[in-house]
Order: structure tokens, then sequence, then C-alpha cells
């Protein structure tokens, strides 16, 4: 079985030197070629992923649905592995990618699923949902992004989709404050899309959808079982909950 595949690895990118290389490192052995779009870096980003083997083009950015549909389309491969640059392929993704290339049931699908484990901090989440968590990564390169500001999504109109066993692994952030930073970011993106769309929140909004994931991911699905860390990642998120619908009941985004 041969080790490299018709494959191309992509990653958009803006400063993320200190770890685009594992991610491209972890697509190597089984991509074709490696590909980086990236938006400006002004860190060693462009460099480090030379240095890795990757192609690397400009783009000022133009929002996260439309970067990533553009890097997608500009894969030379017939197929393509969509990775951000917190993210890489756990032991075992490779063989699991090159057991579905050399069957029969790669090409019946035009979107494959792969599983994904979100890390905190260093530490594995593996309860909370959070620890095999499906995103859809391996496409054909005609794969394009819904229009959105934020938890932009495929289009998967007419699309055939199914799941493979290749597991991802997700670094979210390099410290507490550097999520909890990122989570507002979400925050504003999400309240002023939907401001945008003419919708509002109710007064007891905020207070409602907070509690509800606290219940269903803090308790229901067990998150409270990864100790001090599960307690610190879901109240992060409980807190990015409250915001949004707080924002969007206000009206404004910031």
């Amino acid at each position: 079985m041969s080790s490299i595949l018709p494959l191309s690895g992509v990653v958009i990118t803006r400063n993320e030197a200190d770890r685009i290389e594992r991610c491209l490192g972890s697509m190597a052995p089984v991509c074709a070629e490696l590909r980086v779009l990236d938006s400006g870096s002004n860190d060693d980003t462009v460099a480090v992923a030379r240095a890795a083997g990757a192609v690397v083009e400009h783009q000022e950015w133009l929002g996260f649905a439309a970067q990533k549909t553009l890097a997608t389309s500009r894969a030379t491969q017939p197929w393509v592995l969509l990775l951000d640059a917190d993210e890489w392929l756990a032991d075992g993704a490779a063989d699991a990618l090159r057991a579905l290339f050399a069957s029969d049931r790669l090409e019946s699908r035009d979107i494959w699923c792969l599983p994904r484990r979100t890390r905190f901090l260093g530490r594995p989440l593996r309860f909370g949902g959070w620890s095999r968590e499906y995103v859809h990564r391996l496409s054909r390169p005609d794969m394009r992004y819904l229009p959105a500001l934020v938890h932009e999504g495929p289009d998967l109109a007419g699309k055939r989709v199914g799941r493979c066993s290749a597991r991802i692994e997700h670094e979210t952030a390099r410290s507490l404050e550097e999520y909890r930073a990122k989570l507002d970011g979400y925050a504003r993106l999400w309240a002023k899309q939907r401001i945008a769309q003419g919708r509002r929140a109710g007064p007891a909004a905020a207070a409602t959808h907070a509690a509800a994931y606290w219940l269903k991911h803090y308790i229901l699905r067990g998150g409270f079982l990864d100790g001090g860390t599960g307690w610190t990642f879901h109240a992060c998120h409980t807190r990015y909950v409250f915001q949004k619908y707080t924002m969007l009941r206000s009206g404004s985004a910031g």
C-alpha cells in the first residue's frame, strides 16, 4: 500500500509559527502536497510552513468561510484534508486514511467526517461531548463553506457524507486568557451576524441558554468527570453562551 495518497493537506493561517509545524508534520506522511493560505502573519509562520514542505500563498483575510473555500479550491489533488493550525492527525490516523483510500468506500462519498478530540491547556477532554466530535474535513476540492462570520459550516446540499475513523487532535488555546479572548471574539461575531439578520433575544435567553449548555455538557454528558480541567473549560463556554445572547438581546455586538 502506497504511503502517499492523492491528497492535499490544506491549512489557513495567521501567526501560527508555534504550531503549524506540528499540524503539517502530521499530514506529510499521507499527503501528496501541503498547502498553506496565510492572511498576513508577522511571525515566522510562512518560513516554518515552507520549511515543512508546504506551498505558501498569501490572501488578505476574507472571513473564515471564504478563506477556507479559497484554500480548498487551490488544491491540486482529487481529495483535500483541511485542518486548522491548532489541529493535527492523531497516532493511527494516517493508517486509517490509507485504509479508506485503498477501499472501494472512498468514491462513494463526497465528504468524510473525522472524529476530533479536544484538548484544553494540554489535557484531553474525555467527557462532555468534546472527545469525539465529528467534523467535515476530508472532501473533494469543490467543497464550499456557507457564508458565516463564525462557526462556518460546509454546504452539504447534494453531497454524500460518510465517516472515517482517522482522528484529529485539537488544542484549543495556548493559555486560559487567550481562550477566553477567543470566545469573546466568537460571541461578538455570532451576535453581529444574527443582529444583521434581524434577530433578537428575549430577556431570559442568556440565562436560559447558558444554563442549558451547563446542564447538557457538564452534567448530562459528564463534563464534570474531567475534574478541574472540565470545570474550567465548561465554565468558559457557559460564559460564552451567556455573552452572545446578552449581546443579541442588546442589539449590539460591541
